[in-house]
């Protein structure tokens, strides 16, 4: 049977992880904590403004609280630039127990259980997407897209791999695979050679079951 897992039990989940962020930042210069910078890119799912900002301003004019406080509970709001300061640096693996706590948290509240199919097994979907593009600006762990016109546009991209039954509507999304060349490779990184490292990572967590 399956127990309702309400968004205060992942809420809390997020933040049991992300008091383990390291932070090494010293003197005056932390006005705001890096864990509201690492929840309000979560809470940045739910706005219906232009930005994060703008819609915490909109709500707390009209409710007196923003969705950032009450879905996440950040404590600060900042305009975009203090928070892209403090999260741009982070490694992606570093946020990816948040993942797995939450996808243990559904497991042993029975939603896994719950996709299973024929003869036990899960069924996993990937799909690869794409969350930043610039011909501007670039990082150590961008990929090139080179165009025909010959410019080059620097993007981020990852599988996104959730479980997933027929008749389903839910989907259980489960830690992504970033699609960037690991420390010391010069190649460009593609779907399949991300996805073959996620399953070596993941090999230990699922090894008992079928996928």
């Amino acid at each position: 049977m399956m127990e309702a897992l309400a968004c205060d039990h992942l809420v809390q989940a997020l933040h049991q992880q992300l008091a383990f962020r390291p932070d090494d930042r010293t003197g005056k210069h932390t006005p705001y904590a890096i864990n509201d910078a690492a929840r309000g890119a979560c809470a940045v799912f739910f706005p219906q403004s232009p930005s994060l900002l703008a819609d915490q301003r909109r709500m707390d004019q009209a409710k007196g609280r923003s969705n950032a406080d009450s879905l996440c509970g950040s404590e600060a709001s900042s305009c975009d630039k203090p928070l892209r300061t403090l999260r741009d640096p982070v490694a992606p693996a570093q946020l990816f127990p948040v993942c797995e706590g939450i996808s243990g948290a559904l497991e042993r509240a029975g939603h896994v259980a719950a996709c299973r199919t024929f003869a036990g097994q899960l069924l996993m979907a990937w799909d690869g997407t794409e969350y930043f593009a610039s011909q501007e600006m670039q990082c150590a762990r961008c990929a090139q897209r080179t165009h025909a016109q010959g410019h080059v546009t620097e993007v981020h991209q990852a599988m996104s791999p959730g479980m997933v039954a027929p008749g389903r509507h839910e989907v259980i999304p489960v830690e992504p695979a970033c699609i960037t060349p690991p420390d010391g490779h010069v190649r460009q990184d593609c779907e399949q050679v991300a996805a073959r490292r996620w399953i070596a990572r993941q090999a230990g967590r699922y090894r008992w079951v079928t996928l």
